[in-house]
């Protein structure tokens, strides 16, 4: 608890000074995205899936309306985007022009995890292995020059599926009956660990690598998991060790391959419902917009919240624009990340 409140405060000291946050001009020549619906920024939308909201109320603060974008917003990769000093939101890689690999791509899809069965109650969904398919795909096809990809940046936050949707779902999923904790984070440890080789093979230096957040406080998990009010322990508590690992490899990356400047990024300290009202959130145990019983997503053109930047979270699962922007200048001005921040990712 004390750590979550010593973030807090630091967290409250960013949002403070959010004018004095360095904006950078374009010094990164490229931003490539992976993950899952945290990053989604349309991937999904043509897919035969649950795990698409290209409808309203999604994007009601997003300029251009509903994309495919999992909140009321910006995302936590469009908001890092902005302060790396992209001048456009990087696009999504379904529909994008082959020429948009030497700027950039945004592969995320919603539902995806590490491990390749995750979500698949969902319906189609590309998962992290297919991401970096479509990766090499699209570099390879573009020519993009080796050396101009070691100088990009980019972000992967994927895992939360992993746990909401395979292990901590029994029906149909029998891994949490297979696994204990410990064992499953370090199966799903393995399996980053090959993805994070495979992206540093294709050219990958300078990544900024997403710990999962307090899952276990979202709506939707202290329904299905607790009594509606108070977060799931069982679920934190197992996310903790899925965190530890990947903080864990993030480091040893970074000793033992060359060139590797990855970081971890920390969502999880921060993200105490205690420590959100301390940061002037006055609604964290329910959605910003109308969800029907024993659903996670918005229901389309229902009624929401006025109040959107007092809200933690959009749908009883996704975070409010509001939350992505605390997070985005947390990891870019290194409040949250070790050993770098996003900010000396991109400087460099």
């Amino acid at each position: 608890m004390i750590e979550g409140m010593f973030k807090a405060c630091w967290l409250v000291a960013t949002i403070m000074f959010a004018a004095a946050t360095m904006v950078y001009g374009q010094q990164e020549p490229c931003f490539f995205v992976f993950g899952d619906s945290m990053s989604d920024n349309g991937n999904n939308n043509n897919l035969k899936s649950e795990a698409k909201v290209n409808f309203s109320p999604y994007g009601i603060d997003f300029p251009q309306g509903p994309t495919g974008r999992f909140s009321n917003g910006r995302t936590i990769p469009d908001i890092i985007g902005e302060l790396s000093g992209f001048k456009d939101f990087i696009p999504p890689f379904a529909g994008a022009s082959p020429e948009q690999a030497h700027t950039g791509m945004n592969y995320a899809s919603g539902g995806s995890g590490l491990r390749e069965e995750t979500s698949e109650h969902l319906g189609d969904r590309i998962s992290i292995r297919k991401q970096l398919q479509n990766h090499k795909t699209a570099i390879t096809k573009a020519n993009v020059p080796a050396e101009r990809l070691q100088q990009c940046l980019y972000t992967i936050n994927i895992g939360s599926n992993d746990y909401i949707n395979n292990y901590f779902m029994s029906n149909p999923y029998n891994t949490k009956r297979r696994y204990t904790p410990k064992q499953y984070a370090y199966s799903l440890i393995i399996i980053y660990r090959s993805h994070l080789k495979n992206l540093y093979r294709l050219g990958a230096r300078k990544v900024a690598v997403f710990g999962l957040s307090q899952i276990g406080c979202t709506p939707k998990i202290m329904k299905s998991h607790s009594d509606g009010k108070i977060c799931s322990r069982e679920v934190n508590e197992a996310v903790k060790i899925f965190n530890k690992n990947l903080d864990d490899l993030v480091m040893d990356f970074n000793k033992k391959v060359r060139g590797a400047k990855f970081t971890f990024v920390d969502l999880f300290s921060g993200g105490d419902p205690l420590a959100f009202k301390f940061l002037g959130f006055k609604v964290g145990d329910k959605s910003c917009c109308t969800v029907n019983p024993g659903e996670e997503l918005c229901v389309p053109n229902q009624p929401v919240c006025a109040n959107r930047t007092e809200y933690v979270f959009w749908d009883d699962l996704h975070s409010s624009e509001a939350t992505n922007m605390v997070v985005a200048k947390g990891s870019f001005d290194g409040i949250i990340t070790k050993p770098y921040s996003i900010a000396q990712l991109v400087k460099e």
